[in-house]
């Protein structure tokens, strides 16, 4: 049976500032922690300012700028305060931040100063207020020193909490309206999935305005009174592990890219380090006695206290899951969007099933619609209490998301198994359908070739009837096979092209396989949280 605890954020704030004033709540790594109660007087410093200056219920209120404790205070003092936040990735181009700002009809904006560049002065002319995030000093409207709001609004669980602007791969962002029941409903449906208790440490790798770790990386360990540690440069792999193993989290969220990473530089290295292991590693007992070693070291690597990793936002590379569920690492997926705030499928870590997204949350509902009387493929649609409310002011996309009938149409196309699991095949709008009428899914090719060593990214699409891969090779990588090699990159690249057409070919099925590798010069156009924009290559 599916219990909410919450009808609102604000009843959600009010209860934590409550019940865990003294616990750690938000910090930067390296600098001041905040407890729970210098927490709340900072939400409240911010909401005094925005009710001062006439910022009242309903008005929108932007948040751009990276990870940092003030960014979590703007978004409270507006949520608890019935205003409408509208978290902003911070990798949006000047363009598209002036575009949101106006789409919006945003009245006031909370601005890191790295970004305060990218705001126009039409932009800065139409904002009543706008606050500096970094110190929450007021930039723009009316310095009331010492007084207080007196103002309550009552805030009631069908208001808009948010508007978040989707950074799809396929189009011109979206603003999706997400409700404080969705967003509550939500919280509710994780905690089938990962039990979080005080003592919980949170490590921040992702966008706060990104819904994956707005939702559960801010809302979540903050009902439980957990704390939650940001880190002021690029997770990469060289930032991340002395950070790991001085904060040894408890928890981390994360996207496929940042684990697959750490496999490529750090693992697979090892995995083939001399012949011996190669010889192992060919058989099954010896991968998944390797797998159990390198997984030891791996759990040390990040602290030694991880008890849960979750990977969202896309597939995982399957080579790359094999290793963390031979390595008994706590990793788990989950499934789902923006427009679901987000999660509508998941699993715990001692459920998982390599390249499922586990079966459907409590309180939400999942079915295929139009399956595949053969396979059982069909695009996934969704109920339930998460479910957005709709587009800002944007009727016509609001009614195509939807089935006549009420369901969310997630544009995933997907297959249930015998006991529920979900398996995610590809993008409704990326399949290919092949000659004798066979369903192509390109991202699944993408995983093989992105599994090659001398591969960074990759890209299949269709060409008069053939699978053309665009693959962006790892120059260092190639120059270091080929250095005894007197020939130039164009003929490395050659060689290595047939190589990799080879490799491929010899691992997906007859109707998947490659007619030809075209090399992509410099990296692939990508959105924030780092998809590429298919429809900029197509």
């Amino acid at each position: 049976m599916f219990i909410q605890k919450f009808s609102t954020l604000a009843e959600l704030y009010s209860h934590s500032v409550a019940n865990f004033s003294e616990n750690e709540c938000f910090s930067i790594y390296g600098k001041e922690k905040l407890t729970y109660s210098d927490f709340s007087s900072l939400v409240e410093k911010v909401a005094d300012i925005l009710f001062n200056n006439g910022i009242s219920s309903g008005d929108k209120v932007i948040l751009l700028g990276q990870n940092m404790s003030n960014w979590n205070a703007g978004y409270f003092a507006a949520v608890k305060s019935g205003f409408t936040t509208v978290p902003v990735l911070p990798d949006f181009s000047a363009d598209e931040i002036n575009g949101i700002i106006s789409h919006s009809d945003a009245k006031a904006a909370i601005v890191s100063k790295k970004q305060y560049s990218k705001l126009s002065e039409i932009s800065k002319e139409n904002l009543e207020v706008i606050i500096m995030m970094d110190d929450l000093t007021l930039i723009k409207g009316k310095n009331i020193a010492d007084t207080t709001y007196t103002v309550i609004n009552k805030v009631e669980s069908n208001d808009i909490a948010a508007i978040i602007y989707t950074s799809g791969t396929t189009s011109k962002p979206k603003g999706v309206m997400l409700t404080h029941n969705n967003l509550c409903s939500q919280l509710s449906m994780a905690e089938d999935l990962q039990k979080v208790v005080p003592s919980d440490i949170f490590l921040s790798l992702l966008p706060l305005s990104h819904t994956y770790e707005c939702s559960l990386g801010i809302l979540l360990p903050f009902m439980h009174g957990a704390s939650v540690v940001y880190i002021e440069k690029p997770p990469t792999a060289n930032i991340l592990l002395p950070i790991l193993k001085n904060v040894r989290p408890t928890t981390i969220l994360s996207v496929p890219l940042i684990i697959e990473k750490i496999y490529k530089t750090k693992i697979a290295s090892k995995i083939n380090e001399n012949s011996l292991n190669r010889k192992l590693y060919g058989t099954t007992i010896g991968r998944k006695l390797i797998h159990k070693l390198l997984g030891k070291k791996v759990k040390a690597t990040f602290g030694g206290r991880v008890r849960f990793f979750g990977v969202g936002g896309s597939k995982i590379d399957p080579v790359v899951e094999r290793f963390l569920y031979e390595a008994g690492f706590p990793y788990a997926i989950g499934y789902g969007l923006t427009e679901t705030a987000p999660l509508i499928a998941g699993v715990s870590t001692s459920t998982v099933r390599i390249q499922s997204t586990g079966p459907q949350l409590k309180g939400v509902e999942l079915k295929i619609l139009n399956p595949n009387p053969l396979t059982g493929e069909g695009e996934i649609i969704a109920k339930g209490p998460n479910v957005m409310a709709g587009y800002y002011k944007n009727e016509e996309a609001t009614k195509e998301a939807f089935t006549e009938d009420g369901w969310f149409r997630t544009q995933d196309l997907g297959v249930f198994d015998k006991n529920g699991y979900l398996y995610i095949k590809g993008r409704l709008n990326n399949m290919i359908v092949g000659a004798s009428g066979e369903n192509i899914y390109p991202e699944e090719i993408e995983h093989v070739i992105n599994g090659h060593s001398m591969v960074v990214d990759s890209l299949v699409k269709e060409e008069k009837g053939k699978l053309v891969a665009l693959v962006q090779f790892n120059r260092e990588e190639l120059e270091k096979k080929y250095d005894s090699m007197k020939d130039s990159w164009d003929q490395k690249v050659e060689q290595i092209k047939a190589e990799l057409l080879h490799y491929v070919n010899s691992k997906v099925n007859r109707f998947s396989r490659i007619s030809l590798v075209v090399e992509q010069a410099g990296t692939f156009e990508k959105t924030p949280t780092h998809k590429i924009k298919r429809f900029l290559y197509n």
